[in-house]
């Protein structure tokens, strides 16, 4: 099995949590495990803009599902793919980061706290941002 960095654990992340990001094509084709972390990231940007716009229409029903389906990301998706054991302190610090957002996420959602949302936009962007920058390049392939 391929495995894209130290930092990803070879078990996880679960095709599971892939199709609730709708994604089942791409995991059943030949994704990487860096694109499938990739499509974590952007699996999560999208429940956070749901839940955004459900918390301004006041929906709570779709606020909480897609609080929900962010929260599982971070925690069933991209921490469960860490490899604490090999991937250093950078692995520990991404996995006190992905803790923090989880519980932010929960607070946010009990509370209907925009700021908090946006906090964990803020913390998260950075490391989509450098994720997508270590991309292999798939050309060389």
């Amino acid at each position: 099995m391929l495995n894209a960095s130290p930092f990803m654990n070879r078990r996880n992340p679960s095709v599971a949590l892939y199709q609730k990001v709708h994604v089942e094509s791409q995991i059943e084709g030949s994704a990487t495990p860096h694109r499938l972390v990739s499509m974590l990231f952007d699996g999560f940007f999208d429940a956070i803009a749901q839940s955004k716009g459900a918390l301004k229409a006041k929906d709570i029903e779709v606020k909480c599902k897609s609080l929900g389906r962010a929260s599982a990301i971070v925690e069933e998706g991209l921490r469960a793919a860490l490899d604490l054991k090999n991937g250093g302190k950078i692995a520990r610090d991404l996995n006190d980061l992905y803790g923090y957002v989880a519980r932010r996420l929960t607070y946010a959602n009990l509370k209907n706290d925009e700021a908090a949302i946006d906090e964990c936009v803020k913390l998260m962007k950075p490391v989509q941002d450098a994720w997508n920058a270590i991309a292999p390049d798939t050309a060389r392939n």
